[in-house]
């Protein structure tokens, strides 16, 4: 916060439509993110999940399955959940995550364990646009900069992303006026791992 920085965070893909748009706003603006990637979408995008590595981009553990009921499972299923996806993403990128980020942000008693065993650090969000619902561009661009401020997290998609009347992922639509919103604050946009 002190030096005026906010993390960009983006869930569920890698995503064969919205990821490659996604990585080309950012390139135009030259914003790096925490992208949290779900290891079986990795497993079947490998080229785009290394893309997003090359462009400087963090991925981060989102689990393997991205399961509805993840906070539902013991601690034998949440290891499983996280292990294989380290190792996916590990396998794909060369980067073993430090991050990880529960389906929904829901999680329980099991996984504090599971989460020092393998040397990651939960991460949850500051504020989040409901872009997985909510389809139109403005409301979800509207919240997201009234939480615009040092230290921020922020949440948007580009898997299991809304889609607005014209079938364009929202984030699409977002991300050029966040962006500007955060550089008329003085934001500066870092990965979890640069903080």
């Amino acid at each position: 916060a002190a030096r005026h920085e906010i993390a960009l965070t983006i869930d569920d893909g890698p995503d064969p439509v919205g990821t490659p748009q996604v990585l080309e706003v950012r390139g135009r603006y030259g914003v790096r993110a925490t992208f949290f990637v779900i290891g079986a979408r990795a497993e079947r995008y490998p080229e785009l999940c290394r893309e997003i590595a090359r462009r400087g981009h963090a991925i981060e553990n989102h689990s393997q399955r991205h399961r509805h009921n993840f906070a539902l499972l013991g601690l034998k299923g949440i290891t499983q959940e996280l292990q294989a996806a380290q190792e996916t993403l590990t396998a794909l990128t060369g980067q073993r995550p430090r991050f990880f980020r529960a389906p929904a942000g829901f999680r329980n008693p099991f996984l504090d364990p599971v989460l020092t065993r393998l040397s990651l650090q939960l991460v949850s969000w500051s504020v989040r646009g409901f872009d997985t619902r909510v389809s139109n561009a403005d409301k979800v661009t509207n919240t997201l900069v009234a939480g615009l401020r040092p230290g921020a997290i922020l949440l948007l998609h580009d898997g299991n992303a809304a889609r607005t009347r014209a079938g364009t992922p929202v984030i699409l639509e977002v991300l050029p006026a966040l962006l500007n919103a955060a550089v008329a604050n003085n934001l500066r946009f870092v990965t979890l791992q640069q903080v």
